[in-house]
């Protein structure tokens, strides 16, 4: 039999947890002794004829054990929590290495909710389980154990008798948990729901604001939260009559009419002295007592595997292969030849593509929504690998380049712009770290945003989210700048305007003049006025590409192109900035 996920996964700090473990039975075996104690002291002295010292040295056994369960639980919970912060950090740090090693393109298709609950939330969710579970579960079986074993010496009959709650209050729970096992991994899609419809939520709060649309606009939400109360109400329901009944079974005061009604009765009778009650009184509730916090620490023990098969899951996403005996990319421009492409072998969303991008030259990539053109442009940077064909850069396939050197070969500016927590030169120097300020000045003023950092309370050295905040244009701009200060030979801009302002439109095409200088542009356009002076403009459409040729020629030809850019025109002629990227 296959053990559980999460045993598999202690493995790293199973010793750590086997001498916890021992220290907490030491601690739950020593618990038990002064109640044993005090039980031999009653019935000495209830019993008569008892001898001072031998009561003494009981006193002194019951002291001694309870400075020793002390110290060894105190012990016990150090070593868990040292192994269980060891676990963590671990673990954090494989799911670290590991999501780096996955292909980019796989953040743009997953939740960031979803990671954040398996990185943050499930991990953490395991420090109940290595941290206090194990040695809980030590306890409840250990002290119960020790208290039966002393009382079958007292009296075995009155001992079976105290076994009764025990066994009524498992079998109401059985009866209570049954197929629970469905409900736990219920419970646990239901709580990957809310994650993630919170995280949309919070997103689109702006939205809710301006239009106070809550119900409408966040129905995702809405329904996973209602989702998620009527399943728990309904488990609650099911379940609530027979657990209420199983705690009642073992609470200590049914305990005590059961076992102390019995033993008198058996006083009465003349089958057991009298004397011999007072250990049950004192330890027969201990016995059944870990039916009442079983229910706790079951679903502790559910909520871990599961916690640590999410855990598993992402740590068995398929990485990005890299090349055994990687090779330099060349001095040459970007090839295409018959690259196809399709997301986990669905419909093709790209076929038979074949481009040359020519070293310093401006290709630019237009056509219809869902076209094919984003993944086209995600393919040269290898955010996936082509299924059909190849993609070249320099002469070498972008597969037989190490990670790191393609993208020293390849940047990318993204559509939505993230800045990172940090400094504002902190996020320009992303591709370079040990960049000096002169050249991240130098980058930022030809990205057209060094006199608004300038006028931040400590200029490059404003933290991001703290005492400085920039609006999407400026971040483009930052963006830009990073890419400027990478310096890499190709260049990917995916739709770089797309949430600009006319004012920001312009100053980021400026930028992205300056971008274009030396280097080999693929450019994403929706907007065609930005790109009618680019060498190359190819028209995809159903992700094949249907036109390819300058802006006049395409023109001319009156095809796809031609009726695009007529559709634009109007809106073209409105516009009083109709900014272009330059030809270098």
């Amino acid at each position: 039999m296959k053990p559980p996920v999460f045993a598999q996964m202690l493995a790293p700090v199973r010793g750590r947890l086997a001498v916890a473990v021992l220290l907490q039975a030491l601690a739950a075996v020593a618990g038990v002794v002064p109640m044993i104690a005090v039980s031999e002291v009653a019935a000495a002295l209830l019993g008569g004829g008892a001898r001072p010292e031998r009561v003494w040295w009981l006193v002194a056994a019951g002291t001694a054990a309870v400075l020793v369960s002390l110290l060894c639980a105190a012990a016990a919970s150090t070593v868990a929590h040292v192994a269980d912060n060891a676990l963590q950090l671990r673990l954090r740090r494989d799911l670290v290495r590991h999501l780096a090693r996955v292909p980019l393109g796989w953040f743009s298709a997953t939740n960031s909710g979803q990671v954040k609950k398996v990185v943050q939330d499930d991990i953490h969710s395991m420090h109940y389980l290595v941290a206090h579970t194990l040695l809980d579960v030590t306890s409840v079986v250990l002290t119960p154990v020790t208290a039966l074993a002393y009382l079958l010496g007292v009296d075995w009959r009155l001992a079976l008798v105290t076994l009764l709650p025990l066994a009524a209050g498992l079998a109401l729970f059985a009866r209570a948990m049954s197929g629970a096992g469905p409900l736990m991994a219920e419970y646990g899609r239901a709580a990957g729901e809310i994650n993630s419809s919170v995280v949309e939520f919070v997103d689109g709060i702006a939205v809710v604001k301006t239009f106070g649309g809550a119900r409408g606009a966040h129905q995702r939400f809405i329904r996973a939260a209602d989702a998620f109360h009527d399943f728990f109400s309904r488990w609650s329901r099911r379940t609530t009559g027979v657990t209420t009944a199983s705690q009642l079974a073992v609470s200590p005061v049914v305990v005590l009419i059961v076992v102390l009604g019995t033993g008198l009765a058996m006083i009465g009778a003349g089958w057991m002295p009298a004397t011999d009650i007072v250990p049950f009184a004192l330890l027969a509730p201990v016995i059944p007592a870990p039916v009442s916090g079983i229910g706790t620490r079951i679903q502790a023990l559910r909520g871990g595997d599961t916690a640590a098969k999410s855990v598993t899951a992402l740590l068995a996403e398929p990485v990005m292969p890299r090349p055994s005996d990687p090779e330099a990319p060349g001095e040459g421009g970007v090839r295409l030849r018959g690259v196809g492409f399709s997301y986990d072998g669905a419909a093709e969303v790209l076929s038979g593509v074949d481009l040359d991008l020519a070293p310093g030259t401006v290709t630019a990539l237009v056509g219809p929504s869902g076209a094919g053109k984003s993944t086209l442009a995600k393919l040269v940077a290898r955010f996936f690998d082509v299924t059909e064909g190849s993609i070249t850069i320099g002469g070498v396939d972008v597969r037989r380049i190490d990670p790191a050197a393609l993208y020293r070969t390849v940047g990318f500016v993204f559509q939505e712009v993230a800045l990172l927590r940090g400094t504002v030169a902190d996020n320009i120097r992303l591709a370079r770290p040990d960049a000096p300020l002169e050249e991240v000045e130098r980058a930022a003023r030809a990205a057209q945003i060094h006199d608004r950092i300038q006028a931040l309370p400590r200029g490059y050295d404003s933290e991001v989210g703290v005492d400085a905040e920039f609006s999407g244009g400026e971040a483009q701009r930052i963006s830009i700048a990073r890419a400027l200060l990478a310096d890499t030979p190709v260049l990917v801009l995916d739709e770089a305007t797309a949430y600009a302002d006319p004012h920001s439109e312009a100053r980021i095409q400026q930028a992205l003049s300056a971008v274009a200088a030396g280097r080999t542009l693929l450019v994403i356009a929706h907007r065609l006025a930005t790109v009618r002076e680019a060498d190359q403009i190819v028209v995809l459409d159903s992700g094949r590409v249907v036109e390819k040729g300058r802006h006049a020629e395409l023109l001319a030809r009156g095809g796809r192109y031609a009726r695009m850019w007529r559709a634009q025109e109007p809106a073209q002629e409105s516009r009083r900035t109709d900014t272009v990227v330059e030809t270098p």
